[in-house]
């Protein structure tokens, strides 16, 4: 039975290096997908673009191409990654230089471009749309037009498909849903298109792309079962071994450290589901309440029985906008009386801030060891326990930058008018929010775009 091995190189902006040159080195895969994007990704890196044209991708790109495509070219192993984030075109530049340096010449880089809606928002409104707000209900985005600073939709494996038909060697995207880029290269790979034959196939890999996306978090990191992974500080990225029935073998590169079992597995196959008989995402629909795992060997687990519907008619999109700015600063104290001092500090800040009319949208004050997780429902901190140490994080979201800036100011002058045997940091800087408005799109309204350069 046909068959091919796939593995994730990264789960987000910053991951790991090391465990995905071992998975190139020794691995034995055809396929690594990066994903490096989260929900507001875009809009900074829109915004860094806006400095620099020449900018708005992932910097990490550039190293770890470096690093992985001496192997991965040896091996014939093929990379797709979303580290286009706002310029994938920019990206793709420096992919092909990075090629030439190396002597990689006749490379091919694919480039998928097309998620970036921006200026296209009242087009689309014009023909009737309502790009309604997913989180508030809102229908209408004038109350943020003047302030958006990014809009991308989810895209689907159609481009990336498209590159890989072209001869790819690598494809470098922008946002991308992050399974596509395990959905795309298993549909190639397989012939699949996306007619109802191959429904519940592509469902297959949609779901296969789920578990194995956030690199480590299937095999033993941010899990339940921390306490028994082995060498979790050399983990193991995971590798699918998928089959043309739609059946796969989840495990990672024999000798790595953490853990794949079935458990790991579970635990990330319900990560970020809100309905698990409806997966939603731009190449289908996955119902995980039909899946059957079994754990057949050691750091090997069976995954089967996918079910699926066809793709959605309409796209996610995330509207980034500006949204004020965030004013923050620490200050800890010590015994005696540690809890006392913050409580004390505490009322300080609150004074001062009604001393001086500061207008804020927001505030919050956490108790650092007690409720800076759990916020409100967090036991109210006692101050008849003998607290060896006590620190507050005092936080406002403000209009202006100015206003976020006198909240640092106010804190650091804690260091002085507060309570005796104060500890501080370096104070922060205030920065810009960037507020998300997730909404919808129809598909028909989205068009990306293969292109392929070639290494010189």
């Amino acid at each position: 039975m046909k068959s091919t091995r796939i593995a994730s190189g990264s789960a987000f902006w910053g991951d790991m290096l090391d465990p995905v040159v071992e998975v190139a080195e020794k691995g034995d895969v055809s396929y690594i997908g990066f994903d490096h994007l989260a929900e507001l990704t875009l809009a900074i890196m829109q915004r860094v673009k806006a400095k620099d044209p020449n900018k708005g991708y992932i910097g990490d790109i550039i190293p770890w191409t470096r690093k992985l495509l001496p192997i991965t070219s040896k091996k014939g192993i093929k990379m797709i990654t979303n580290a286009g984030a706002a310029n994938p075109e920019a990206a793709g530049d420096e992919v092909v230089k990075v090629a030439e340096e190396l002597g990689l010449a006749g490379m091919k880089v694919g480039i998928v471009t097309g998620d970036n809606i921006m200026g296209r928002l009242d087009e689309i409104e014009k023909k009737g749309w309502k790009f309604k707000n997913l989180d508030t209900g809102e229908d209408n985005l004038d109350r943020v037009r003047n302030r958006i600073v990014a809009a991308n939709a989810y895209t689907g494996a159609d481009s990336i498909i498209e590159c890989l038909e072209q001869g790819a060697d690598m494809v470098v995207a922008g946002r991308v849903s992050d399974n596509a880029m395990y959905v795309g290269p298993l549909m190639y790979e397989m012939g699949w298109d996306f007619s109802s034959k191959y429904t519940d196939l592509v469902a297959a890999a949609i779901t296969v792309g789920h578990i194995i996306e956030c690199s480590l978090m299937c095999c033993g990191g941010g899990s339940n079962l921390w306490k028994v992974v082995k060498n979790s500080w050399r983990p193991g990225f995971p590798i699918a071994e998928f089959f043309e029935n739609g059946d796969a073998i989840i495990t990672k590169v024999d000798g790595s450290g953490g853990l794949c079992c079935e458990w790991t597995v579970k635990e990330h196959l319900v990560y970020e589901v809100q309905d698990p008989n409806n997966y939603l995402m731009p190449d289908g629909v996955a119902d995980f309440t039909s899946i059957k795992l079994e754990e057949i060997d050691k750091n090997r687990v069976k995954v089967t029985g996918f079910k699926g519907k066809p793709r959605p008619d309409t796209l996610k999109v995330c509207i980034g906008y500006q949204d004020g700015f965030i004013g923050e600063g620490h200050i800890f104290f010590s015994w005696p009386d540690a809890m006392a001092k913050a409580r004390k500090a505490e009322q300080w800040i609150r004074e001062r801030i009604k001393y001086l009319g500061l207008q804020l949208d927001e505030l919050r004050i956490d108790y650092f060891g007690n409720n800076i997780l759990h916020g409100e429902v967090a036991p109210q901190p006692s101050e008849d326990i003998d607290w060896n140490e006590m620190g507050l994080r005092v936080i406002a979201k403000t209009k202006t930058r100015d206003e976020a800036d006198a909240i640092r100011r106010e804190v650091s002058h804690l260091w002085v008018a507060g309570p005796v045997s104060s500890s501080f940091g370096v104070p922060f800087t205030p920065r810009p929010v960037v507020a998300l408005w997730p909404t919808l799109v129809p598909k028909s309204e989205i068009f990306t775009q293969a292109t392929i350069k070639e290494v010189k």
